[in-house]
């Protein structure tokens, strides 16, 4: 029998997202004899106790019977169970200055440590990173710093909708000015950008109209790679 146990969040500010969710949860267990899982109490997760009750999964402050820890974000070093293997985002692999401390208790303590962003398909692609669901979020975010600073629409932040649903609900009506949008890229998170411009009702144009061209309405632009470089040669 394995048990995993999803961690509280320890950085501050705490992280609200999960690694599995009340329902993922439910069908581990339902669909696992050998597999049992357990949450640790948290008043910041995304997903209150009282779901992951609902989804047949027991709250708990001790998890130092479980073999597998899940986690978002860094697990403070004083939080560390020794022996223990780890799942979250360490913010290691650059070597990044501000988490040595936190790679030399993980080589101390002998924990396992398997970091999100070291997961990749066999193609090299990662397997878990900024997606879809970021450029949706980030794009949101600039539309709604944009009404806050103009004062010409109010925008709530996303963590307050239940659902994407939700958030789609609070587009309905909103009015935007004539103003123009570049957006870059074509990948994953540029997708969730798109999505949520077409929500707004913003329309989109080519570049070259971008450019040149005034709008009495809102408008945006995909800039992908052909458009953000130029050959010094022959440009």
């Amino acid at each position: 029998m394995i048990k995993i146990g999803l961690i509280r969040e320890g950085k501050v500010p705490a992280d609200n997202r999960v690694a599995l969710i009340p329902a993922q949860c439910k069908w581990i267990l339902k669909n696992s004899t050998d597999v049992s899982i357990v949450v640790q109490h948290s008043a910041t997760r995304c997903f209150s106790d009282r779901e992951y009750e609902h989804a047949g999964v027991e709250i708990v402050e001790d998890l130092s019977d479980c073999d597998v820890l899940l986690g978002i974000k860094e697990v403070p070093v004083n939080e560390l169970i020794a022996g223990k293997t780890y799942l979250f985002f360490s913010h290691t692999k650059k070597q990044q200055p501000f988490n040595r401390k936190l790679m030399k208790a993980v080589l101390e303590k002998q924990i396992t440590l398997v970091d999100y962003e070291c997961l990749e398909h066999e193609d090299g692609q990662r397997i878990i990173g900024f997606g879809f669901f970021a450029g949706v979020v980030g794009a949101h975010n600039g539309m709604m710093a944009y009404g806050s600073r103009t004062g010409l629409f109010n925008l709530d932040r996303v963590y307050k909708q239940r659902s994407f649903r939700e958030l789609i609900h609070t587009y309905f009506g909103l009015r935007l000015p004539n103003v123009k949008i570049a957006v870059t890229g074509s990948g994953r998170v540029a997708h969730g950008v798109l999505e949520i411009m077409n929500l707004m009702g913003i329309h989109e144009v080519e570049p070259e109209d971008y450019i040149k061209r005034r709008f009495s309405y809102p408008v945006y632009c995909q800039l992908k790679g052909q458009d953000l470089y130029e050959d010094k040669l022959t440009g």
